[in-house]
């Protein structure tokens, strides 16, 4: 080899360390290319045949080292389409091979990238930054899952996404303990309960046999007489005061009465408890519907039995007297209420402020709805259970409110029992339906859990202001409902969905992180339409590159592998893993062998020009 060897060795130095020079600059050039993946040079000896004692350095080759296999930082990005892959993988994409009338005409040839600066174009495609088209899976509406194995061109059209008729609702609440209503007043018992007896149609559900009477006991506080020492009041305890006698307190005067309110199927009478003192003087009158009581040996039972006249009571409800215990019943003829005139007085027998004894039972049969003629006291007896919009089979929208109405109570001696109710017509007057009963009763325990599990109900036919939705399911689960008490008295709506939905058209696409595209809709219905494919490859390395960042198969990539590759991040970007520093690096050092290989030329030169001298 000699001298003229050198020469030759010094070439191949000098060329390869251009060419390293040339993927430095490539990788440099493209350090802020989306996605790419630089270019190592390995520098690989070539040592000529000679014998163990004569082994020359050799020669120098220069080839490629792919880096597909190592990824860039992911970074977000303000497009919804863009989308990078964490982990190995690339995008499946395919290059138009002609245009007509403006639209890709594709070769069926598959290229590979991780380029993913993909936008919608005009025509509903994906493209990337490098003019490759995307290819995925197409999502099975009904399903949700991909239909095929086999990546496609995705294109997404503008076409109507039809409209869903609703069939499910999805529905979880918690029903306060003691609903407030409008007329809940937590002084008269069972206020906050829907009363058949106030509806000229009970609205319990169908069926539902009609409920005798009930008595209602309104309790006063323990009193004492007016005795040295004091005892407790009896029935014969007097109304008008005396100290050191058997006698209220503060007892009643000549001038005081008593108003006796009954209420029964509607309609209300006043009528009153008259006191006067024949002792004074003072006489009863004749004033209808007016008990007189005369204060001259009149006692606590003598005003009971008055009272009890006024409202209808009767035996075995009647009025009485215990350990210094006033009570007042209803009886089962009205609801009653009583309101006195001297405060002192009533509060001697043991009561403040105004009292009510409303009746249990009572009303008809129940019908499981509503009438219009009863609306208002539907209203002020139930409180709003949510609303929702659903939507016929047309699309068409439909308000679907929902009431409560607590109808049973452990505190009055039944159990806690709810009616649920949906509205069909706002305008209902009359005989109209406005309200239907879903005929079923929720039955708490004492824990607030339904008692049986209701998990969910079927509502028949429901039709609201004429539109027609058929049957729906509502969906409640085991621990859907609950009654736990909460200070607002009213329904905490946790869940109410429903499954329908109008038509739309297609306003925008997204990728998902889970690797799916996602189409907006003008309906407000986010519907997957595509999952992208991710392709793997067993020698990712050895995959050819080709303009854009993209890349084909070779015998030594082998073919594309899918079900293994990494995730997908939607709006996101893949930077290129080119380190500048790194670069510049290499830059330095490549220069430096470059130099040094002249030198060798320069010096092998030298000798070869002293050789010449020595032959001339």
């Amino acid at each position: 080899m000699g001298i003229f060897g050198a020469l030759t060795t010094s070439v191949a130095g000098l060329r390869a360390n251009s060419y390293a020079l040339e993927n430095i600059s490539g990788n440099i050039a493209n350090s802020q290319t989306t996605a790419f993946k630089r270019i190592d040079t390995s520098f690989l000896d070539l040592i000529p045949r000679t014998g163990n004692n004569q082994q020359l350095a050799g020669s120098v080759n220069a080839e490629s080292r792919l880096t597909n296999t190592l990824t860039g930082s992911v970074q977000s990005a303000a497009v919804g389409t863009y989308m990078a892959i964490n982990g190995e993988g690339f995008f499946v994409v395919q290059k138009p091979a002609s245009f007509t009338d403006n639209n890709p005409i594709f070769a069926g040839v598959n290229n590979y990238t991780r380029r993913g600066d993909f936008s919608l174009d005009k025509n509903g495609y994906l493209v990337n930054g490098a003019g490759f088209y995307l290819q995925g899976v197409p999502i099975d509406p009904s399903t949700g899952n991909p239909a095929g194995s086999v990546p496609q061109i995705l294109k997404f059209q503008n076409d109507f996404l039809p409209s869903q008729a609703t069939t499910k609702i999805d529905y979880r609440a918690n029903l306060a303990s003691y609903p407030l209503t409008t007329k809940a007043n937590k002084s008269v018992v069972g206020s906050e309960l829907l009363r058949p007896a106030d509806f000229v149609s009970n609205p319990r559900p169908l069926g539902t046999p009609a409920a005798p009477y009930t008595n209602t006991s309104i309790l006063g506080s323990a009193r004492t007489n007016f005795q040295t020492p004091a005892v407790a009041v009896t029935g014969a305890t007097l109304l008008k005061s005396a100290s050191g006698t058997d006698s209220l307190q503060a007892g009643f005067t000549a001038s005081d009465t008593i108003t006796v309110k009954t209420t029964t199927g509607g309609v209300t009478t006043n009528k009153t408890v008259a006191f006067y003192d024949s002792s004074a003087g003072g006489s009863a009158g004749s004033a209808p519907d007016t008990a007189y009581v005369d204060l001259n040996g009149g006692s606590i039972s003598t005003l009971l039995a008055a009272i009890d006249g006024l409202t209808g009571n009767a035996a075995p409800n009647l009025s009485n007297v215990a350990s210094g215990v006033v009570t007042i019943n209803s009886g089962l003829a009205n609801d009653v209420q009583l309101t006195s005139s001297s405060s002192t007085a009533w509060n001697a027998l043991g009561f403040t402020g105004t009292l009510t004894g409303l009746r249990g039972g009572g009303g008809t049969a129940g019908t499981g709805v509503v009438i219009g003629s009863d609306n208002q006291t539907f209203l002020d007896e139930s409180i709003a259970g949510g609303a929702l919009t659903a939507y016929d089979g047309n699309g068409a929208p439909v308000s679907l409110q929902f009431r409560w109405a607590k109808v049973a109570s452990a505190a009055v001696g039944g159990t806690d029992t709810w009616n649920l109710f949906y509205q069909t017509n706002p305008n209902a007057t009359g005989s109209d339906v406005s309200w239907v009963n879903v005929g079923t009763n929720f039955t708490f325990g004492s824990t607030g859990q339904m008692q049986p599990v209701v998990g969910q109900v079927t509502l028949p036919g429901v039709t609201v202001n004429g539109i027609s939705l058929g049957n729906l399911t509502m969906a409640i689960g085991t621990g859907g409902l609950t009654q736990f008490s909460d200070s607002n008295g009213n329904v905490q709506v946790n869940q109410l969905k429903q499954d329908g939905y109008a038509a739309g058209q297609l306003v925008s696409v997204s990728v998902s992180n889970e690797g799916r595209v996602v189409g907006a809709y003008s309906n407000g219905r986010n519907i997957d339409l595509a999952e992208v494919s991710v392709a793997t490859f067993n020698g990712a390395n050895f995959l050819k590159r080709i303009d854009g960042g993209a890349f084909e198969t070779t015998n030594e990539s082998g073919e594309a592998l899918f079900g293994k590759g990494g995730s997908i991040s939607g709006a996101s970007l893949e930077s290129s893993n080119t380190d500048i520093a790194d670069e510049f690096t290499k830059l330095i050092v490549t220069q430096q062998a470059y130099s040094a290989n002249t030198k060798v030329i320069t010096t092998a030169n030298t000798m070869v020009q002293d050789l010449l001298n020595v032959m001339r």
